[in-house]
């Protein structure tokens, strides 16, 4: 069951209201979390994502993150989101096949198997493998749930419990024997229940996508101090479990509260950081830069800001980091968590 997409529209007159130069352009970044897609509009493939990462920044490598995008048309269900991977591999390799100095776009893929297939996901998971050229990193379930209708963030309604579904964790068994990486997409209302499954799953590592998904809407409606005494208590509870990173981001969607979309004019770099510097703080604080990553998340979050903003932002909240943990939440976390190779390694 699908309802009209949540996803906030991408409107390039505004975003060109407002740029800026980018803060330490020599400072190499990973962008650990993107997607690439012909539908919904507009598109955002090679062409489109390049333009991004060429924003002024030193992007060196990304990881794409499964979107539902250019599933096989045919065959058994299960076996359509194949087409994903190989799409991602695909642009992998156009990208680099490029001149010296294009970012390595897609250089780790997460893909889709759904891991409630139980033992049945293990062929899966050895299929995706064999056609994402040696790229594929790890594989993301949503459960993406609240009973509240605007919290929202896909135009897919996913299942509450899909962590205490027995044949999921029988999925990740097989996912954990192929030391691929399990990256969850959850409101913060369900990281406690992330958190039961991280302690029964002490060698997985799972990756938390956009700084555990902090609700913003609907009963959780600014100001609601409540709310974010809520999610920091679920994300101090995950920074217990060593086998969790966390990626700093995907705050621009509409689901979050902060509204940047509405504006005359789009945020500035200082705008995003002091709307988010609290819980950027505290996610740093709770899991340190050595188990941070910072992620872009477009384009569903380019309806918000533009990328190179984006980046500034983040540069703005590291900017009391020393020299290492600069590293590690720009590219090293990336690139261990996800087997990254950097280009002067």
């Amino acid at each position: 069951m699908t309802a009209p997409s949540p996803h906030l529209a991408i409107r390039e007159d505004w975003l060109a209201r407002h740029t800026e130069d980018a803060i330490d352009p020599a400072l190499p970044i990973v962008d650990a979390h993107h997607h690439l897609w012909d539908h919904p509009k507009p598109r955002y493939l090679l062409d489109e994502v390049l333009a991004d990462f060429r924003s002024g920044h030193n992007i060196v490598a990304s990881v794409f993150v499964e979107c539902r995008a250019m599933y096989r048309r045919g065959g058994d269900e299960s076996h359509r989101s194949l087409g994903e991977t190989e799409f991602a591999n695909g642009m992998a390799a156009m990208a680099a096949s490029g001149p010296d100095g294009t970012p390595r776009v897609c250089d780790g893929i997460v893909g889709h198997v759904d891991l409630s297939l139980g033992g049945a996901a293990l062929g899966l998971l050895e299929r995706h493998l064999a056609v994402s050229g040696g790229r594929l990193r790890g594989i993301r379930n949503i459960t993406a749930w609240h009973e509240h209708p605007e919290v929202r963030t896909t135009p897919v309604l996913y299942r509450a419990d899909l962590f205490d579904d027995p044949q999921f964790h029988a999925g990740l068994r097989h996912l954990t024997r192929l030391g691929l990486v399990f990256d969850s997409w959850q409101y913060h209302t369900q990281l406690g229940a992330l958190a039961r499954l991280a302690q029964a799953w002490p060698d997985t590592r799972i990756v938390v996508n956009h700084t555990g998904g902090p609700i913003g809407v609907g009963p959780y409606a600014p100001p609601n101090p409540a709310a974010f005494a809520e999610w920091r208590c679920g994300l101090r509870e995950l920074a217990q479990r060593p086998n969790i990173f966390l990626k700093l981001g995907g705050l621009g969607m509409r689901v979050n509260g902060f509204d940047f979309h509405t504006r005359a004019t789009p945020p500035s770099s200082q705008d995003l950081a002091e709307a988010w510097r609290p819980y950027v703080d505290e996610a740093i604080t709770a899991f340190s830069p050595a188990r941070c990553m910072f992620e872009s998340n477009f384009p569903v979050d380019k309806g918000s800001y533009s990328y190179g903003v984006l980046w500034n932002a983040f540069k703005q909240l590291a900017r009391h980091a020393t020299p290492t943990q600069r590293a590690d939440l720009f590219h090293g976390t990336a690139a261990r968590v996800y087997g990254l190779t950097l280009p002067w390694a």
